[in-house]
């Protein structure tokens, strides 16, 4: 037998609670199986250009022009102001009501990580290079979760550090996109000096320059990539509420004697002490659709005295 009942408002909570899942895919096959798709972006500048004369050579024939210039418009319009990359000075905006400094403020949306001061160094000058990898939301759910997104080829390692940045050691070498799953590679670490190979002192690497740099991990055929994806459950908790005069008679076939033809009712459940039991709780939608069952552990009698309140608990998304 079932007997429907609706709830109110107050008989339904929904509770949102995050949950992560970590991800390690080695080598190259692992990463295109998976659809992590690899690009080279590049500042070709020239007068006339032809659509697919410099695919990026890897995973895809995306332009590397179309590349570069997509990634510096959505991530980095706010702080180019030169080939070096410089941040483009912006207004200030004084407690008396004046403004000093640029009368220029840019306005863009580069997906920022979080709120302290941005540091987004990107490559202009001519047949500079960018590297991309781009993870699909379907690995990565709503964002990648910060501090976990880590790649590896060869011995060299390179780290979120939770704010956006991607390091090797204490070098910013480029910017992890939470959101978009995108990871991009700009640089050695030096922020734009040109200095000796564009690499610093006192690193193994000493010598190496930014395109070898960034080609290693887009090309490489032994990278390492591991993150956490984050995805929101909503826990959704229903009370259903028997009030203590509710649901006092059951219509089970086997509460009729069958010694008789009569339908009489077996003589405990005239009983002043009779109360039937719960076993199963139906969810139903408003065109009264069965949409979720609810088994209890084990039958629950219905009291006679007080209200019995069954909780039942939904993980959605």
């Amino acid at each position: 037998m079932s007997v429907f009942k609706p709830f109110t408002t107050e008989d339904v909570i929904v509770s949102p609670f995050e949950v992560n899942k970590p991800f390690t895919f080695s080598g190259d096959i692992e990463l295109t199986s998976n659809q992590i798709d690899r690009y080279i972006g590049k500042n070709i500048t020239q007068s006339f250009w032809v659509a697919g004369e410099y695919p990026t050579g890897y995973v895809t024939t995306q332009d590397q022009i179309l590349v570069y210039h997509s990634i510096k418009e959505l991530y980095y319009s706010n702080y180019i102001l030169d080939e070096n990359g410089s941040p483009v000075a912006t207004a200030s905006f004084n407690l008396d009501g004046t403004v000093t400094g640029e009368s220029y403020t840019p306005n863009y949306d580069n997906y920022l990580s979080t709120t302290l001061p941005p540091s987004r160094y990107f490559p202009t000058g001519s047949n500079e290079a960018i590297g991309v990898i781009s993870i699909p939301s379907n690995l990565f759910g709503e964002y990648i979760k910060p501090t976990t997104l880590r790649l590896q080829q060869d011995s060299v390692i390179l780290q979120d550090d939770g704010n956006g940045n991607l390091l090797y050691d204490s070098l910013k070498v480029g910017d992890v996109i939470y959101e978009h799953g995108m990871v991009i590679l700009t640089n050695k670490g030096t922020e734009g000096q040109t200095g000796y190979g564009f690499v610093t002192y006192g690193n193994t690497t000493y010598g190496a320059t930014d395109y070898n740099f960034i080609t290693e991990f887009i090309t490489g055929e032994h990278i390492t990539c591991s993150f956490e994806s984050t995805l929101t459950l909503y826990e959704t908790q229903y009370k259903c509420t028997i009030r203590q005069n509710e649901f006092n008679f059951s219509q089970n076939p086997s509460l009729v004697s069958g010694s008789t033809n009569s339908g009489q009712i077996v003589d405990f459940v005239t009983g002043s002490y009779f109360s039937p039991y719960v076993t199963t709780v139906g969810l139903y939608n408003n065109a009264k659709e069965l949409i979720a069952i609810g088994k209890l552990a084990q039958p629950l009698p219905i009291s006679t005295v007080t209200d019995t309140h069954i909780l039942i608990n939904l993980d959605m998304y």
